[in-house]
């Protein structure tokens, strides 16, 4: 097939059991997440699709406004040589940049690049906004589109486009700049344990694992199904680095002149992915019910004169629904049967189906199904948005639940190698293993198993005489490996 074609729309979903990568594939498109673009490695992100990301903006917005941050907006262009200032940020990202040349017919004095992270071009503006320790903090986020040229891309995980939010703060101290980096990421825990019943694992990134140009980078991670990790999102400490390469200094309060200290923070759209691979079966998508576009759908039961008698009645539960807040979808339309839309509706992964009949009405009762668990109950009709409030509390708690005990399942310790090398065939999840440090290790294990650390969580201790899986040095830390995203 040709980059450019567009493979047919999936009719059916690959079973998880036969071949994870590809149920995964047919969810997204099946479900009408996300597609394929003509344009080799960029995908369009569909209604339904950005209808989750939306809701999943909102979350995240509102905790950063209330940790005292504010939105902006920076330029997708940043000229070559500002780009070049900071040489392990560059180095980094070289391989990934995308490079404008050409400005219509005429090509252009300096190149631009299409931001992968925006750093350097905020840095260049802090620098002039930045004066003396009164203008400190800076605390801006920006909501916004970056590019990076992946060559093996793959729908909401990784693409050559892809949506997200990155913060950029500056601080008048070093411990100001570490506590803003660790309230960024216990922020994006909070929202993906909340939001997304999403379990996460907090801690440090290793150095080779950091991202380029930081002093300390620090992610949370997320086990899918499948066994795999997915780095969730990453805060990162930015030192002085970016401020010595960009010239952000202030006026400190003795009169001396200071670089400042900076972070960076962010998350994109590749969580859609993490929580499709976190919740979803062999039914497709089971969507936590906070970020559900639709939260309940409603499907009313077309049996004698159904519009005159059922339909009024739905109608008048959906509003009450809504008044109540609660998101509906009451899909009346007369094209399909309710078998029909039973099965397309729990392949979008609603997380309450409402069924209501001219039975029901008799018995002034609806029928209610939760996509996670599939169980029917029959709910009398006085109560109901009460009732159906509550359920959905019930069921994002139950899908977070269920999510710890597959990680717990998941999650095994050694400190022999090759026992750790047969836990990494198939499909691991999390091992727990004594490290030394080193990166020749870290690297070795990686090359030999394509496990990396996904980070040293917060709050353990050193392991006490414990040597290192790899080469028996005593060990510094007890790291977290797994085959990733």
């Amino acid at each position: 097939m040709a980059d450019h074609e567009i493979p047919d729309l999936p009719t059916a979903i690959t079973p998880q059991s036969q071949d994870f990568g590809r149920w995964y594939i047919d969810v997204v498109r099946r479900a009408e997440l996300a597609d394929y673009s003509p344009v080799k490695g960029c995908m369009v992100i569909r209604p339904y699709g950005y209808a989750i990301w939306e809701l999943m903006q909102q979350g995240l917005d509102k905790r950063f406004k209330a940790t005292g941050h504010v939105n902006a907006y920076f330029p997708m262009f940043i000229p070559e040589s500002l780009f070049m200032k900071e040489a392990e940020h560059v180095e980094g990202f070289a391989p990934e940049v995308a490079w404008v040349t050409h400005g219509g017919k005429e090509e252009l004095e300096e190149r631009l690049v299409v931001r992968p992270t925006s750093e350097t071009i905020i840095g260049t503006m802090y620098a002039k906004w930045i004066q003396s320790w009164r203008d400190l903090p800076i605390l801006i986020n920006q909501w916004a589109n970056v590019v990076r040229w992946e060559k093996v891309t793959r729908l909401f995980l990784r693409t050559t486009e892809f949506l997200w939010q990155e913060g950029h703060t500056a601080h008048e101290t070093a411990e100001e700049a570490e506590e803003e980096t660790r309230r960024m990421l216990a922020v994006y825990k909070n929202f993906a344990e909340t939001e997304l019943a999403m379990p996460v694992m907090d801690g440090l990134k290793t150095d080779s694992e950091k991202f380029a140009g930081a002093d300390k980078t620090y992610s949370i991670e997320a086990l899918m199904r499948d066994g795999r990790a997915l780095q969730a999102g990453t805060s990162h400490n930015l030192g002085q680095n970016f401020a010595k390469g960009y010239d952000i200094k202030f006026q400190a309060r003795d009169k001396s002149v200071q670089y400042a200290w900076t972070t960076s923070w962010g998350v994109s759209t590749r969580l859609i992915g993490g929580v499709i691979m976190t919740h979803g079966d062999e039914g497709g998508l089971i969507l936590p019910p906070r970020i559900a576009p639709y939260q309940v759908v409603m499907i009313p039961i077309p049996r004698g004169n159904w519009k005159e008698t059922v339909l009024p009645k739905a109608q008048e539960i959906r509003d009450a629904l809504v008044a109540a807040g609660v998101r509906v979808m009451l899909d009346d339309r007369d094209s399909q049967t309710p078998g029909w839309k039973f099965n397309e509706w729990e392949m979008r992964g609603v997380p309450l189906r409402l069924e209501i009949g001219p039975k029901d009405l008799e018995k002034s009762t609806v029928v209610l199904a939760r996509r996670d668990t599939r169980e029917k109950s029959f709910v009398p009709m006085e109560g109901l948005v009460d009732h159906v409030q509550q359920l959905l509390t019930t069921i994002q708690q139950a899908l977070f639940d269920r999510a710890v005990a597959f990680r717990a399942e998941h999650t095994t310790s050694t400190a022999n190698y090759d026992e750790f090398k047969a836990t990494m065939d198939g499909r691991p999840g999390f091992v727990i293993a004594p490290w030394c440090g080193s990166e020749t290790c870290e690297a070795e294990i990686k090359t030999e198993t394509q496990a990396t650390i996904r980070n040293i969580p917060f709050g353990q201790e050193p392991p006490q005489g414990a040597s290192c899986l790899k080469c028996a040095a005593p060990a510094v830390a007890s790291a977290w490996f797994a085959k990733s995203y």
